[in-house]
């Protein structure tokens, strides 16, 4: 444990803002509500970014960039986009000393910017579909911040497509939220749980709304990821026809899907233990750490000779490494900084190990004892990058295996009410409500419908708040 971190279980809250500091990702801004995120933070979410563009380069998804400011009548076109968003909207009034004829929004969301340029782009069926993603920064005043989780400016990607029929659009929708699911796992070693949202919890202006849902270590949820199929709402408020193949105007369907920086917060509380940060290796932007250790000059030159080379090698075989040869500290000092960086996999080299041709290596997803291990110098190339794959698929299995131990079911609402009190995690329930059902559940427990998961086992049961039947359940929990 370390002594600036509090525990988990005497305060998860402080816990995460410990962590935070203690692992310098990210610090408080001038500006309420904003943060500044460190080289080390930043390093993550690039991680996050280049695997994630990646996969929507190789979906045929091309990258673009629009204005950070956007007309305010943009805004005001439909209707529901404007409604759930007003209270959220930074305006500009000002502008070179002037007031601006007409005020601009600075950029929540960018359906309306985009709608506007794919009108002037798009002609004819033979232009589509279009499919175009923006990385960018997004402004959304935030009354309740908390460092990468909710912010007033944040950092996310935004996917905008425009097709000729609703089925493909649908189509993409759904393609794309499989594309996070699979990033979660395979990158971030994070499990979730892919669903559709409420008509209460959607995106403002989405015809449906689906998320990957997400299970932090204390057991609330995450909405990690959205993706929306739009319809043709925002097609018919700026205009955005085709010419089909018969030479009739129709309205494009569109899909807009988005992740942000609050995947950074995501892996912190899915992974992170007492002692800090434990990042899967294909996130973290050091996968393995050398501590060189000696105590004589000629100890120093053979020691770091040997680590130098054993990071050149592990470097020439794809893997990150770095060695941490400061003079000004101890190793104790320099295990702990890597410790609470959630480094992987920390390598010491001493003259011993020279002598025995070995190296000690400790695994910082696991505990105590279990953590320490020695390769062989002559092993290392080859056994370092199996050992990464290990430790990325034993963090997901450990997540899994946390999750579904949170994981229960009640059958009525007074039965949900009585074990939620004494227990976190995901309830199981048929669910029929509406939104009265909702905000009687959130008003009473602060509690949400997180989703109804597209995987359904099947069967009926009755709604736990209405005794309605159903053949849907859903995933209750409170969410940050």
């Amino acid at each position: 444990m370390a002594e600036n971190i509090t525990p988990q279980k005497q305060d998860f809250a402080q816990w995460y803002q410990d962590v935070i500091r203690e692992a310098e990702l990210a610090d408080t801004s001038p500006v309420r509500g904003c943060m500044v995120i460190r080289p080390y933070g930043y390093a993550i979410w690039e991680r996050i970014r280049d695997n994630l563009d990646a996969r929507f380069k190789a979906t045929g998804h091309e990258n673009a960039y629009f204005p950070l400011f956007i007309p305010q009548s943009f805004i005001n076109r439909e209707a529901e986009h404007v409604e759930g968003f007003a209270p959220e909207l930074a305006i500009v009034t000002h502008g070179g000393g002037k007031q601006l004829e007409e005020p601009l929004v600075v950029r929540p969301t960018s359906e309306t910017i985009i709608n506007h340029m794919f009108s002037k782009w798009i002609g004819s069926y033979r232009d589509l579909p279009m499919l175009l993603n923006q990385w960018a920064n997004v402004v959304r005043w935030e009354m309740r911040p908390r460092a990468f989780l909710r912010t007033t400016e944040f950092l996310w990607q935004e996917g905008h497509t425009a097709h000729a029929t609703e089925e493909e659009a649908r189509s993409e929708t759904m393609r794309m939220l499989r594309v996070y699911e699979a990033f979660a796992a395979e990158n971030a070693a994070m499990p979730v749980i892919p669903g559709r949202k409420t008509d209460r919890e959607k995106f403002a202006g989405a015809v449906e709304t689906y998320s990957i849902e997400a299970m932090m270590g204390n057991g609330w949820a995450l909405q990690s990821g959205t993706s929306h199929y739009l319809g043709t709402n925002f097609a018919r408020a700026f205009n955005t026809r085709y010419l089909d193949e018969n030479n009739e105007q129709q309205y494009v369907h569109q899909s807009s899907w988005g992740v942000s920086t609050r995947l950074v917060g995501a892996v912190i509380m899915v992974h992170g233990d007492d002692a800090g940060l434990r990042l899967p290796p294909e996130l973290s932007p050091v996968q393995v750490v050398i501590v060189p250790i000696s105590r004589t000059d000629d100890e120093r030159s053979a020691v770091g000779e040997a680590a130098a080379r054993i990071c050149r090698d592990l470097e020439g075989a794809g893997v990150r490494a770095k060695v941490d040869d400061r003079q000004t500290v101890s190793p104790g000092f320099k295990f702990h900084h890597w410790e609470v960086r959630g480094v992987p996999v920390r390598l010491e080299l001493g003259p011993r190990d020279l002598q025995a041709g070995v190296v000690t290596a400790s695994a910082r997803n696991r505990p105590g004892r279990d953590a320490k291990f020695t390769i062989g110098l002559d092993a290392v190339v080859s056994e370092i990058p199996r050992r990464l794959s290990a430790i990325q698929r034993e963090m997901f299995e450990e997540a899994v295996a946390r999750r579904d131990a949170m994981t229960w079911e009640a059958a009525t609402y007074d039965e949900y009410k009585a074990v939620s009190g004494e227990r976190e995690g995901f309830c199981r329930v048929w669910w029929a409500g509406g939104p009265d059902e909702e905000e009687r559940l959130q008003q009473e427990t602060k509690a949400t419908i997180r989703c109804i998961p597209l995987d359904q086992e099947g069967g009926e049961g009755a709604c736990f708040m209405t005794g309605r039947p159903s053949r849907s359940m859903a995933i209750v929990a409170r969410a940050y």
